[in-house]
């Protein structure tokens, strides 16, 4: 059974920080690709960042220069770092896998994280 548990979303002031969580289970962690999506109230989901199993990173515009993708594959997490934080990053933050070694791709989702920044 496929598990991905997102952690570490809570309420915080404009400029501060934060760091997410992903830990899944039931995949072969290293071989996926990982990604952050979020999703604010009335606006469809856009994905923030993104990390190959190689660990090539791509991100949205309005955070690069904030954010920080990363992973660990001994623990099989992984992680966003977000500094900097304004208001417009409020929203539900959802992981990602994504195995492209299979056909269809296997795709899956955690039950998302609340982040909510206050000005």
């Amino acid at each position: 059974q496929v598990q991905l548990v997102e952690s570490g979303g809570v309420l915080v002031q404009a400029g501060g920080s934060l760091r997410l969580s992903c830990a899944a289970s039931g995949i072969i962690f290293r071989i996926n690709a990982m990604g952050w999506y979020r999703q604010a109230p009335g606006k469809p989901r856009e994905l923030v960042a993104g990390i190959t199993s190689g660990g090539s990173t791509n991100y949205v515009d309005s955070v690069k220069g904030r954010f920080t993708i990363s992973r660990d594959n001994a623990k099989n997490t992984v992680y966003l770092q977000m500094n900097s934080l304004k208001p417009e990053d409020t929203a539900v933050y959802y992981c990602n896998s994504n195995n492209p070694y299979v056909s269809p791709r296997a795709v899956y989702w955690g039950q998302g994280t609340q982040v909510t920044v206050s000005s």
